[in-house]
């Protein structure tokens, strides 16, 4: 489980930061810095299961809801958007059940 949940992230990351390099090798080493810190976890245990479903959230995160940006004049950017990408059709928005944290109050009313 721990080898498949750890390539599937891997895999998402290649996704996500595709032709950015730098980045892309930051998140693969921050992968393998946590797998190795989580080794000796026992099989069967809350704390192993717990840390198999973070990494498959944060798997589904990367492939889904990261999206890169490059700038292309003063203020333009181009998106990668790719086959994974959630895309969605707002229509929590447009039902009014989209209200955050300000309850659907609009910015610069009190």
């Amino acid at each position: 489980m721990a080898l498949v949940a750890y390539r599937n992230l891997l895999r998402s990351a290649r996704i996500a930061f595709e032709g950015d390099m730098p980045t892309l090798f930051a998140a693969r080493a921050e992968a393998r810095k946590k797998f190795e810190s989580n080794r000796n976890l026992r099989i069967g245990s809350e704390e192993l299961e717990t840390s198999l479903v973070h990494a498959e959230e944060v798997s589904k995160f990367l492939r889904e809801n990261v999206v890169q940006g490059q700038a292309q004049d003063g203020e333009n950017y181009k998106l990668r958007i790719h086959e994974y990408t959630e895309r969605g059709d707002n229509e929590d928005i447009k039902k009014g059940l989209g209200k955050g944290i300000l309850g659907g109050v609009k910015c610069g009313s009190s």
